[in-house]
């Protein structure tokens, strides 16, 4: 299983002399034709918005930068009078700051955070689950490499291994956890007993779980390797899901493998090491 307009007219088909015999009364030249009409000038209406500078930016995404709170609460603070901008209280949603601008949040003065983006291949035994607290936690692997708090982009429990992204990036992080996501994460899997083909055509057609119909983009045996390993592209970012698939058909996932994720792969990153992502895999995440 794989893990990763020039436009032309077209001639008119038609000979020089049977385009001079469909020409019997020749227009006039283009520059003779326009050469007495003004240009149109076309005028904003009144009530047309004037597009936002780029470097503006919503006040409550602003706070969110920081790393303060989200933006849901950010709104309640601007609500409630406690933010102010160059000294003045702003209530206003919506409002925009400048560059140039003090913000100052519930009495300390702020600054956005720089966006960081890494990507770690998790180990066995740690969890993202702040729940679990008779296992390590993901975040000890990571430790020390951002000064802000980054947070994993998804779940990911203590027997699951692979790919996991962390970010300070609030927006990707909520983006990723939608369920309408259409980025894809692919996912090698270990079963107890050997993938029956008919079971495989069968989640290859959809299954449903808890009622809800689920599709996978793709599934396979995996090359070279017993029947037992199989590799799964599918959207939803519950790692949950790919368990419950396998097991909707009488199947014990004994690993699953997170190989890639949104176009990211393990490629050249051993178990327990993260690195942060380069310009090129942060647009590509951005624009999933």
């Amino acid at each position: 299983m794989s893990t990763s307009n020039n436009n032309k007219r077209g001639t008119s088909g038609k000979s020089g002399n049977d385009r001079k015999k469909s020409s019997a009364t020749p227009k006039p030249a283009m520059a003779k034709r326009s050469q007495n009409r003004k240009p149109i000038v076309k005028k904003d209406s009144p009530n047309t918005p004037k597009p936002l500078k780029s470097d503006d930016i919503r006040l409550n995404k602003y706070i969110a930068n920081s790393g303060m709170c989200s933006r849901r609460d950010a709104d309640i603070y601007i609500q409630s009078g406690n933010v102010k901008v160059n000294g003045i209280a702003i209530t206003e949603m919506g409002y925009k700051v400048k560059p140039g601008d003090v913000v100052n949040f519930d009495g300390a003065t702020i600054i956005p955070e720089k966006k960081e983006y890494f990507v770690l291949n998790k180990p066995k035994n740690f969890t993202t689950s702040f729940d679990e607290l008779e296992h390590r936690q993901v975040s000890e692997l990571i430790k020390g490499a951002s000064k802000y708090n980054i947070e994993a982009i998804g779940r990911m429990d203590k027997n699951t291994t692979g790919l996991l992204v962390f970010t300070n990036d609030t927006d990707m992080i909520r983006k990723f956890s939608l369920p309408n996501q259409k980025s894809t994460k692919i996912y090698q899997v270990t079963l107890d007993k050997n993938l029956k083909y008919e079971d495989l055509e069968k989640i290859n057609s959809g299954v449903t779980l808890d009622g809800h119909r689920l599709f996978v983009d793709e599934i396979s045996y995996i090359e070279n390797e017993p029947k037992t390993e199989i590799g799964i592209k599918l959207r939803t970012p519950n790692v949950k899901v790919v368990r419950a698939i396998f097991e909707n058909f009488d199947y014990t996932v004994i690993k699953v493998d997170r190989v890639a994720f949104a176009g990211l792969t393990k490629k050249n990153l051993p178990r327990g090491i993260w690195r942060p992502l380069t310009e090129q895999e942060i647009i590509n995440l951005k624009n999933c």
